[in-house]
């Protein structure tokens, strides 16, 4: 009995121990690490460059062709069009207006085709022609879109303006303005916030009408 009381005293007060082996291990071991870790990388830890050399890699390359120019880029590919062209290429004519494709403010042509470049990655152009509003026109003749919307005041704010003369460019190319009641409907991806959305309007019509090329 005495050797059994012993036993379960014994095991009450070896619990204490063995935590404070525990703890000794693990102490020890994470003095060992930090022994054992070069101070240059400690640095370089503090400095951030770990995150600036990860960045390096993390980045691949891009070609693509805006505004009849060929740009051979190495990004993130996470970077949006939008981003791309705003922040790397200072083509700053492009609006990031919602940044989640409802407001049209953004509205750039990809091979042609009009995109919202807020939710378009960069790296799904790679290969591909890009226009802006700042490609439009030829040299310092302007597009006969942009024309239009000068002679109709179509640019009252003029925040939209650049992704509502893109997307009425493309309106036409489409063959979806053919009338008002359509070309009101395939222009509603682009929000205008002020009175001008009429005068877009007869830019556009003005313009298809007139057999333009565009």
């Amino acid at each position: 009995m005495e050797d059994l009381a012993k036993g379960a005293g014994s095991g009450e007060s070896d619990q204490p121990k063995e935590r404070s082996r525990r703890d000794f291990l693990k102490t020890s071991s994470l003095l060992t690490a930090v022994a054992l870790t070069p101070g240059v990388a400690i640095k370089a830890a503090e400095n951030h460059l770990d995150e600036k050399v990860a960045a390096v890699f993390e980045k691949m390359p891009l070609s693509l062709t805006v505004n009849d120019k060929l740009h051979k880029l190495s990004i993130e590919p996470r970077v949006t069009l939008l981003d791309l062209l705003r922040e790397q290429l200072h083509l700053t004519g492009t609006k990031k207006g919602c940044d989640l494709g409802q407001c049209g403010a953004c509205t750039v042509h990809v091979d042609g085709h009009r995109v919202n470049s807020c939710l378009t990655l960069a790296m799904t152009t790679d290969g591909k022609k890009v226009t802006t509003i700042e490609g439009l026109a030829k040299g310092e003749e302007l597009h006969p879109m942009q024309e239009a919307f000068i002679k109709h005041d179509g640019f009252q704010c003029g925040y939209c303006t650049p992704g509502q003369i893109m997307s009425a460019v493309a309106c036409i190319r489409e063959g979806h303005a053919n009338s008002e009641g359509e070309i009101r409907e395939f222009m509603s991806g682009n929000i205008c916030r002020c009175g001008a959305y009429p005068n877009i309007v007869n830019a556009i019509m003005e313009v298809k009408n007139g057999g333009q090329q565009v």
